[in-house]
């Protein structure tokens, strides 16, 4: 086929008759491959709508592309018409009438560019006017046609395009000059004019891609610049050159189809977008598949649209299972595909083929076993395997198990396992093998979603499962468990409630069972350990705190001699039957009245009774007639079956505490009566019927614990002081049998009580140690001002019943003095804390002892001291500082 590259619109507007030059159509002609025989038909449209129809034969001519660069000629078979070089048609005679169609051909050889650029000259512009030969008309102006200019030229550069010429370039200098987007605007400098000769050059390549076209004004004025011609515009074409390929928006493409497919099903589309224009050939893309990976089942499974680029399926048999995924390399090809002219380019296209539920799951056998141990629950008896060629971990390829058959009592079912998709046969019921030795199951498999139309199950999808119970030892039974008996509460020990006898399961091993106590709160049964009979040890007491709701609940275990040993556990509860056992008990124990009868002074009181109904109220109040003193200060009288009053009986009563018996009696067969003391406190009430403040405080009373418990506090007090007093004589004898440690004519106290310095002997600071010793007297004590008060003074208060200590020691031993003064100072309210050493520092005036201190600071003569070794052990620290020895 004969490809237009350049659909160039022919027109024959504006033909003119011109001396020597023939009429011209401005339009040229670019062909791409002219090799087959057959013609290329273009219609125009002449200025008055006349249709002119030019038939292009190349039977004859043969040339490879249409670079304006190369040199081609034209040869036309109709003498009325010629072409030039660039492909201008030109008429070389005037076409009065062209009422049909003409045709002719052209022979092609090759291009040249015009060598003889056309020359555009301004419109010369004629008024209207007289004349002698009358009116004359004015002219049209010149339509300027466009100038065509190839895109990716090679030059050379500058390359002239037209001439742009004035009629009065011969009376006076003319300038020309272009103006416009690529003259002096941007993209400035592509194009150029020669001001003196009117010669407009191209100064580079173009690009059509970038600027299709141009719009420029040519203006020609005088020396002085004046206007002489109205500017023209000019219209410059960049013609489109083949030089871009197709481009694909992506390199990858993923698509799908699902398996099973119809041919024509839809696949995908790619698709290529070309820079080149799109209404011509340059930019016709079309589409071809160039390989197919894998080529099964056969090469061709795809076909694709050459012009959508849409891959639709050619073939049945795609079959994931088989082949999961094709590669596509397809290719995209402008020129309308011609693949020697046309350029190309390449993408893939992934097709995955998706799953479809085309295979049944197939068991892997035909008859599955396993054995499971009899009351066992949860346990795998066996797992069944299956195949499934479908798409893994897919609901095409998720097995569902079914039991059909052989288990009626739904002791089994089936879970798959999602991993391995097998099928788990569990146990969800226990078995027994007394009942059932043995299960003979049948089992359907299938998917979780449905086979494919046209599909057929396989026979395989079914088996059979053998199952064996294994027998194991079975605990003993208890038929009745738990077991209710009903006995009257207090029957004697020893009495045989029941027999809680158990039975082994194992009927095929003959086993002994023996019985044992599990569990006994108030441990009132025992058990038989052969024949299981419940015998009482103790009395039943319905009211004991191991009775929930009238039952006591014991249970017992019993253990066959199998191997191993198994047991069972049974519970026996006793419903025990109330009986009068109980004698009802005052309540409130405690209550408060006023001292004289007013109408709201009475205390309602009820009856407490631990055993049930019809053995309780209503109950039955009354005073005891003894003592006389109760029927004749109260009085009780019934408000309802469980309820009484109290009251007084007199106008007055003295205040205090009265415990008044009252004898409560039930309504059990035969009834039993309680003689129970409420405690009154009688007491003074103000308006509102309330005791007093001082009222309740007279009429309060200890209770007897309260009374009990100060007792024992005073017994212990009582017990602590005699012990006290027992071992102060007995150190007081003790003491007074020790014998003298010195003489008495050597008795050294005076010197000892007499010391009353702190400090460390004469090298001292001078303190004055008045203020150590016991004043005279009180009087700068007592004009002291009130509150003002030293922690060291002694309060003033009363004295002490304490005998007043002398001023001399007496003669006894000093350990006992100082004991009789510790002793005096503990139990003196008068004696320090505020300081002890006021309490010892005064010995009275006028003492004959010196200071301590004065043994080594106060005289510079020797003095002996070794009589201080005589005096005993309490002064063998003072013997062994100042007395002599053989260190001396």
């Amino acid at each position: 086929h004969a490809v237009i590259v350049d659909s160039c619109q022919l027109s024959l507007e504006n033909l003119q008759r011109r001396t020597q030059q023939p009429n011209r159509v401005s339009a040229s002609l670019c062909v791409k491959d002219l090799r087959t025989p057959h013609g290329v038909n273009l219609t125009v449209l002449l200025s008055n709508s006349v249709p002119l129809s030019l038939s292009l034969s190349a039977s004859l001519v043969k040339f490879e592309d249409c670079q304006r660069s190369r040199e081609v000629g034209f040869v036309s078979s109709d003498p009325n018409f010629s072409v030039r070089p660039d492909g201008t048609v030109y008429t070389e005679q005037e076409v009065a009438n062209l009422s049909e169609p003409l045709s002719f051909s052209l022979l092609t050889g090759k291009l040249v560019w015009d060598s003889q650029p056309r020359v555009i000259k301004f419109p010369r512009r004629h008024q209207r006017g007289s004349s002698a030969n009358g009116l004359r008309r004015q002219k049209r102006d010149w339509v300027i046609p466009p100038i065509n200019v190839p895109e990716n030229s090679r030059g050379p550069f500058p390359h002239m395009l037209v001439r742009i010429r004035s009629d009065q370039d011969k009376d006076v200098g003319i300038r020309y000059s272009i103006t416009g987007a690529g003259a002096d605007q941007p993209p400035s400098g592509i194009y150029n004019i020669d001001p003196i000769s009117g010669n407009m050059f191209v100064t580079q390549p173009l690009d059509r891609e970038e600027r299709a076209s141009f719009h420029l004004r040519a203006h020609a004025v005088d020396m002085n610049g004046n206007q002489v011609e109205n500017p023209i515009d000019l219209y410059i074409y960049v013609i489109d050159m083949n030089d871009n390929r197709p481009e694909f928006q992506n390199q990858v493409y993923n698509g799908s189809v699902a398996e099973g497919s119809k041919p024509g099903s839809s696949v995908m589309q790619v698709t290529a977008a070309d820079s080149d224009d799109s209404t011509t050939a340059n930019g016709m893309v079309r589409y071809r598949i160039l390989s197919q990976t894998p080529h099964s089942p056969i090469p061709n499974m795809f076909t694709i649209n050459s012009e959508t680029g849409d891959i639709v399926t050619v073939a049945a048999g795609l079959d994931r299972e088989k082949v999961s995924q094709y590669t596509i390399i397809v290719q995209a090809t402008d020129m309308e595909g011609n693949l020697n002219f046309g350029l190309s380019n390449t993408a893939t296209a992934l097709i995955s083929i998706t799953d479809i539920n085309d295979n049944p799951p197939e068991l892997t056998v035909r008859t599955f076993s396993g054995e499971v141990p009899e009351n066992k629950v949860n346990v795998v008896v066996t797992n069944l395997t299956v195949v499934d060629r479908d798409q893994p971990h897919s609901p095409n390829w998720n097995a569902v198990y079914r039991i059909v058959s052989g288990d009626p009592s739904g002791h089994f079912t089936i879970r798959t396992n999602p991993i391995t998709n097998e099928g788990m046969l569990t146990v969800v019921k226990p078995v027994d093998f007394e009942m059932n030795r043995a299960f003979m199951l049948t089992v359907v498999v299938s998917n979780q979603a449905h086979l494919a139309s046209g599909i057929q199950s396989s026979l395989q999808s079914t088996a059979g499962v053998t199952i064996s119970v294994q027998d194991v030892n079975e605990p003993p039974i208890f038929p009745v468990n738990p077991k209710m008996i009903r006995f009257e509460e207090g029957v004697p020990a020893g009495t045989t409630l029941t027999v809680f006898a158990a039975q082994d399961p194992d009927h095929f091993i003959h086993q002994i069972v023996r019985y044992s106590k599990l569990s006994d709160p108030a441990n009132w049964l025992k058990i038989n350990r052969t024949n299981g009979q419940i015998t009482t040890m103790a009395l039943l007491d319905r009211e004991s705190i191991y009775v929930k709701n009238n039952v006591y609940e014991a249970t017992f275990l019993a253990f066959d001699n199998g191997s191993p040993q198994a047991s069972g556990t049974g519970t026996l509860q006793i419903y025990l039957i109330d009986v009068n056992d109980n004698a009802p008990v005052l309540v409130p124990q405690e209550a408060q009245v006023c001292e004289r009868a007013r109408p709201n002074s009475r205390v309602n009181i009820t009856a407490s009774d631990a055993d049930a109904d019809p053995n309780v109220g209503p109950f039955v109040f009354e005073l005891p007639s003894f003592p006389a003193s109760v029927r004749r200060n109260w009085t009780i009288s019934r408000l309802s079956g469980d309820y009484a009053q109290l009251r007084l009986r007199i106008p007055y009563l003295e205040p205090g505490v009265y415990e008044i018996p009252i004898i409560v009696s039930d309504s059990g067969n035969p009834p039993l009566s309680n003689r129970s003391l409420i405690r009154v406190k009688v007491c003074p009430c103000d308006d509102n019927g309330d005791c007093s403040t001082t009222g309740a405080v007279a009429a309060a009373g200890l209770g007897t614990g309260a009374i009990i418990a100060i007792l024992i506090c005073i017994i212990i007090l009582l017990s602590m002081v005699l012990l006290f007093v027992v071992w102060m004589k007995r150190r007081e004898k003790e003491r007074q049998a020790k014998p003298l440690l010195i003489d008495p004519e050597d008795d050294v106290r005076d010197n000892i009580l007499k010391y009353d310095e702190e400090g460390g002997g004469e090298e001292d600071q001078d303190y004055d140690l008045s203020q150590l010793q016991q004043p005279e007297s009180l009087e700068h004590i007592i004009n002291k001002p009130t509150g003002v008060r030293r922690v060291d003074e002694r309060p003033v208060i009363a004295e002490s019943q304490y005998p007043v200590r002398p001023s001399l020691p007496h003669p006894g031993d000093i350990g006992d003095f100082i004991n009789d003064g510790l002793r005096a100072a503990d139990n003196d309210p008068t004696a320090p804390p505020y300081d002890s050493l006021l309490v010892f520092d005064y010995e009275g005036s006028g003492s004959t002892a010196g200071s301590v201190s004065s043994l080594n600071s106060t005289s510079s003569e020797d003095q002996d001291y070794d009589y201080l070794n005589d005096w005993g052990p309490r002064f063998k620290k003072l013997a062994d500082l100042y007395g002599g020895g053989d260190d001396d």
